[in-house]
């Protein structure tokens, strides 16, 4: 079958159509008691970009759009700028002012981007592995509302990969060591890793092919073009036995897993299979002709030779175009930035130059903090989008640099070295946390210039809080000049999370704090003062648990080096004391992550569990969810922690524990006069931590507690302690 001129098996080109009613049933999931106030209507682009106005005509609000997406972003626009209301993952005001809010003269606003590309592959598993429908609706309509209209959509696709390979003779055990289990799929999808977590059942990857047409059906009907996965020469590890005389290359991934095996992209066969895969894609799902492809993912490949670089990229490309000859190959900028010293001008163009003009488009996946484009002729002249990464692992600490996210893209736009820059993006690692990072990052979607990032400020205090209040916005102020003055290159981490040391660090634990925390408690006084005004905000709220977490995790690292300095000093009575202040610490942490559903490590399980169909398979997913955002992978696994999260539940159920047993270890030599063997005890810890992963003790997923009340408690429990605690001095080396 070959997909041609325009039109699909099921997917039509979106981009200019407006589905009045699919808009107008967003507006109702939105503000459903305020639906019968607007009407949508249509307006052509301009010069071939989308464009939204909105007025008021005859006691209405009039959304125009070139399809939903912009529709669906004039109702925003309306929401942020007319309502002052704010839409958030982690809290959200819809209070309507009344009298109803109307426009007094028309709005027109002209995207200057062609895509609007949203997520990441690590998204589908660091946050979004067990979201049912009911969840991927409410996202969906938080992309339309923000402009995005690029989203990368690779759920469902491994009764894909399951057709193809069993039309070809594979069998269950085949396909049992290839799947990896729901919490994985994305480092199976990019080739990284064959059956960890697993099995899958083929009745799981049913429902998840149900569930990606719905998501598709959705997006498309809004405007979006979706990216959907395409074949990368993946291959069952048994593919080497059934096929001796193929030739097969093994990828090692950089963590200790076992070898991945690709399909020499030099053999027929590599066209043959990637035909068949997105045949069968096709079928399933239709297609918008944008594809995405990431051989290389954190890999070398086997050789820099240019011939070879040229040779696999073409017959990738040919694979997709073979079936689809409008096929866009999407490829992510990581492998750029990750293996620098490997893609050198000479490697890139000839990867680059194997496609035809204008069917690639490059991610510059961390344009923010280290931007590609800017050192590679904005990638040698080839399509490319300016992406915020911003986070790794989906941890929950507060960081990101509110200047550099409100300047660059619109300086990157400006660029007369700006080459095919023909999109912006967030294609972070997870979600649900730093929500006004995403909200500032979000504003340039629909504005050509940079932001005023002071009374942006303002504003987005007043949409979140639902009113002004003059000690939120000084919060702000100090938040914008502290934590979200910088953005390390993983974020930051309270030593909480990392396995038990007396070092200030651990290898995926970053405790540097390059901010003065002193100054951050200024913030959390702010917004205590702020709370009998602001308490009944569902914004407010969290972020109020959320700076107070962030305050008390950098008395932690504190604290640590405390007891680390008193053991040291063989001060046993002083280390007995500063340790069990700690565990104290973690104990009050615990308490108020627990008043807030944004920080509950029992929704996280108990959604994992819910999408089992028996009990083995609840037990598998909870085994998965567990591991993922503890050891990652096994005991020996050289990723622990690096997608840790600071989590009710994860406090008390997992953290605190295995600080009670470095104590105790310590104590114990201590007592007969030995220095702690810390390899001796990272060896013991690993096995407990390991029975954790497999064990299936309950964690709420109901939030309990009032979030004022407990931070207000704690305030002034430690405020007094880290006034004095916390550095009076702080050089700012940005």
């Amino acid at each position: 079958m070959l997909i041609g001129t325009g039109i699909s098996l099921i997917a039509q080109t979106t981009q200019n159509v407006l589905n009045k009613e699919a808009a107008y049933e967003l507006i109702k999931r939105i503000l459903p008691a305020y639906a019968h106030k607007f009407e949508v209507a249509y307006v052509p682009k301009e010069n071939d970009s989308d464009v939204f106005e909105l007025e008021s005509k005859a006691g209405k609000i009039v959304l125009r759009g070139n399809n939903g997406v912009a529709v669906a972003s004039a109702l925003n626009y309306w929401l942020k700028n007319y309502a002052h209301c704010e839409i958030t993952w982690n809290g959200t005001n819809l209070n309507i002012p009344k009298p109803f809010p109307m426009v007094s003269k028309k709005i027109r606003k002209v995207t200057p981007y062609e895509y609007r590309h949203y997520f990441n592959y690590c998204t589908f598993n660091y946050t979004a592995t067990w979201w049912d429908w009911e969840r991927w609706q409410w996202e969906i309509d938080f992309m339309a509302l923000n402009g995005v209209n690029m989203p990368l959509a690779l759920t469902g696709q491994n009764s894909i990969w399951d057709k193809v390979y069993r039309s070809m003779g594979f069998n269950d055990k085949d396909m049992d060591a290839f799947f990896s289990g729901p919490a994985y799929t994305n480092w199976f999808w990019m080739g990284n890793l064959d059956a960890w977590g697993g099995p899958m059942s083929k009745n799981f990857m049913a429902k998840q092919e149900a569930l990606q047409k719905k998501i598709l059906a959705r997006e498309r009907a809004l405007g979006m073009t979706p990216i959907l996965p395409s074949f990368t020469g993946h291959v069952p590890p048994s593919f080497k036995d059934k096929f001796p005389d193929i030739k097969v290359n093994t990828q090692q991934w950089g963590i200790n897993v076992s070898p991945a095996y690709v399909l020499n992209p030099e053999t027929p066969m590599f066209k043959e299979i990637g035909r068949k895969f997105l045949t069968a894609l096709i079928n399933t799902f239709g297609t918008d002709h944008l594809y995405s492809a990431d051989t290389f993912n954190e890999m070398t490949p086997v050789s820099n030779d240019s011939t070879y670089l040229n040779g696999m990229a073409k017959k990738i490309y040919e694979s997709m175009a073979a079936v689809d000859t409008q096929a866009v190959w999407i490829m992510q900028g990581w492998m750029f930035l990750d293996r620098p010293n490997f893609w050198q001008p000479t490697q890139m163009k000839a990867l680059f130059s194997a496609v035809p003009q204008d069917k690639l488009i490059v991610l510059d996946l961390n344009s923010e903090l280290n931007p590609v484009w800017s050192r590679t002729d904005a990638f040698y002249g080839e399509k490319w989008i300016w992406c915020m990464l911003h986070n790794f692992g989906g941890r929950l600490s507060m960081f990101g640099d509110m200047s550099r996210i409100g300047n660059d893209p619109a300086a990157a736009l400006k660029n007369d070295q700006r080459g095919k820059m023909s999109g912006i993006g967030l294609t972070m690692e997870g979600i649900e946390q730093n929500p006004a990072i995403y909200s500032l990052m979000l504003e340039h979607i629909w504005n050509d210039k940079p932001i005023d990032l002071d009374n942006w400020l303002k504003g987005y205090a007043q949409r979140r809080y639902g009113k002004r209040n003059s000690n939120a916005e000084k919060a702000w102020e100090v938040l914008k000049n502290t934590v979200y003055s910088h953005q390390p290159w993983w974020g930051t981490n309270t030593i909480i999370t990392g396995r038990p040391t007396f070092d200030a660090a651990t290898v995926w634990t970053y405790t540097a704090i390059p901010y003065s925390s002193k100054e951050l408690m200024k913030a959390w006084s702010y917004l205590l003062t702020a709370s009998d005004e602001l308490k009944s905000s569902d914004g407010f709220q969290y972020d109020l648990v959320d700076v107070t977490r962030q305050v008390l995790a950098n008395y932690a690292n504190v604290l640590q080096q405390d007891f680390a300095s008193s053991y040291k000093q063989k001060d046993m009575a002083t280390f007995n004391k500063k340790s069990a202040q700690f565990l104290e610490l973690i104990d009050d942490i615990d308490q108020l992550l627990g008043t807030r559903s944004d920080f509950l490590l029992g929704k996280w399980i108990n959604n994992a569990k819910a999408l089992g169909d028996n009990p083995a398979e609840k037990k598998l997913f909870e085994r998965n969810a567990r591991d993922l955002i503890t050891l990652w992978l096994d005991k020996d696994c050289n990723i622990h922690e690096y997608a840790c999260k600071e989590w009710a539940g994860m406090m008390k159920g997992f953290y605190k524990p295995r600080w009670q047993q470095f104590f105790d270890e310590v104590r114990l030599q201590a007592s007969a006069g030995k220095e702690i063997d810390q390899i001796k005890f990272e060896n013991t810890i690993k096995d407990w931590e390991w029975k954790w992963v497999n064990a299936n003790e309950a964690y709420t997923d109901k939030p309990t507690g009032n979030p004022v009340t407990v931070a207000k408690a704690l305030y002034a429990k430690y405020n007094h302690k880290m006034n004095n605690a916390f550095p009076t001095v702080y050089t700012n080396t940005k």
